[in-house]
């Protein structure tokens, strides 16, 4: 299994990238690695080149390229010679830690769409609070600022795939993310969402989850348009780092005894902490195109890489996007056998 690596992309390119690489190749003796970047940083970066292969991309894609041209100009950059890796089936998968648009661009384009799937989605995984231990995937995280009803219908075969492919649920809870439990609550599109995933034997429909409790495990799988998706998501993100900053400023201010307590509860803070670690779940996978597509964040460390690298790893091995293509390529022949019966009627 060949895992293609834009090493070059993300704020901490290509050390974080190089050792997290590294850590993954030492755990995973069946994962090979092909790195695209500027080799002569990278191989500095390698005490031990096994399984690692270096090759020289002559341009980056930057953070604040535009997405579309930067792929289409930039040829030799790393992240789009590691997609044509993955197109040629010289890799099996696509990691990258640099520009979001670009990486989904080149997902769409160079790696291309299941046939069946009309929008791949972004799906992230997120912890859940309470007295389980655990995590949902969100999807769409912000793939498409705009969905229709049979869009978010996909996304709830395509994160039950992953849920029990990935994470090992037999039977996932598949939520709607809506403004109300109720069936009638939310726009005509949720509406008409909500009468699709019910309607679907298929899936284990649990019904709508207001933005209040997604964190409290009432769903494996939550689905969404992009546009909300994306606001949960970096709400989430955003309420997590402002409450942690609150708690540490608090007690820094709050006199000798405050802090005298915060280092007998430092225990606790670190289960916190390791709680709501989102990396140690990996990162965003783009689904619905034909390989493993999967984007960490711009400031990921190492080990960030490495459990995103592990995540990976796991698709590959449970053979989870060959499934997904079987699955569209039967509804699509029952679709075009339904037609065929309905035009011979005619």
């Amino acid at each position: 299994m060949k895992i293609a690596v834009d090493a070059m992309g993300g704020d901490h390119a290509p050390e974080a990238i190089v050792a997290g690489v590294a850590k993954a190749r030492d755990q995973y003796p069946e994962l090979e690695f092909l790195l695209y970047g500027q080799t002569d940083q990278i191989s500095k970066l390698l005490t031990d080149q096994t399984r690692i292969e270096l090759i020289q991309a002559d341009e980056v894609i930057g953070m604040n390229d535009e997405p579309v041209r930067a792929i289409r100009r930039k040829k030799k950059s790393s992240l789009v010679m590691a997609a044509q890796a993955v197109k040629k089936g010289e890799a099996d998968a696509l990691f990258s830690c640099g520009n979001t648009g670009a990486l989904l661009t080149a997902g769409l384009l160079i790696v291309g769409r299941i046939k069946g799937i009309v929008r791949p989605g972004l799906l992230s995984t997120l912890p859940v609070i309470g007295e389980q231990s655990g995590a949902f995937n969100l999807l769409d995280s912000g793939a498409n600022a705009e969905n229709k009803p049979e869009h978010l219908h996909q996304y709830a075969i395509l994160g039950k795939y992953y849920a029990q492919k990935v994470r090992g649920i037999a039977n996932p809870r598949i939520g709607l993310l809506n403004n109300g439990t109720e069936p009638h609550k939310g726009s005509k599109m949720t509406q008409e969402t909500y009468q699709l995933l019910q309607a679907d034997p298929a899936i284990n429909f649990v019904g709508n989850i207001e933005a209040n409790t997604v964190l409290q495990n009432e769903a494996d799988v939550i689905v969404a348009d992009g546009f909300m998706g994306n606001t949960l998501l970096k709400s989430i993100e955003g309420t997590a780092t402002a409450i942690m900053h609150l708690l540490k400023k608090t007690i820094m201010d709050s006199g000798v005894s405050s802090k005298v307590g915060a280092l007998l509860l430092k225990p606790a803070f670190k289960q916190l902490k390791a709680k709501m670690n989102q990396a140690q779940y990996g990162g965003a996978v783009l689904l619905g195109v034909k390989a493993p597509v999967v984007k960490a964040h711009g400031a990921s460390d190492a080990e960030t890489v490495y459990y995103t690298l592990g995540q990976i790893e796991q698709m590959l091995k449970e053979q989870m996007i060959p499934d997904l293509v079987e699955y569209f390529s039967n509804l699509n022949q029952v679709s075009e056998n339904t037609n065929n019966a309905a035009n011979k009627e005619k």
